[in-house]
């Protein structure tokens, strides 16, 4: 089950890296097309700009879960193994 979430999470990140790509592509032809900047040039900077932020948030997040989850299932995995070796020592002293 942990490999399906880590796959899924890489793709939602790519998905969102390739997003903010496009973000930044469409924000560099607009530059290079329009010198003298237009109100309809304007509006495209501002989808752009939106289109930016919300990858960027999306993938910032993602991340940011993906670490979480990485740390959740290293304590859980840290903590058997704890627990593993205190009643090989220790034995059954009930």
């Amino acid at each position: 089950m942990h490999n399906n979430f880590r796959s899924d999470n890489a793709l939602i990140m790519f998905f969102n890296g390739a997003a903010v790509l496009v973000a930044y592509g469409m924000l560099a032809l607009s530059l290079y097309m329009s010198p003298d900047v237009p109100l309809s040039t304007k509006g495209y900077w501002g989808i752009g700009i939106l289109l930016l932020t919300l990858a960027l948030v999306n993938f910032v997040k993602y991340r940011f879960d993906d670490r979480l989850s990485e740390d959740r299932i290293q304590r859980l995995e840290d903590a058997k193994n704890e627990r593993l070796l205190s009643e090989y020592v220790g034995g059954d002293q009930d």
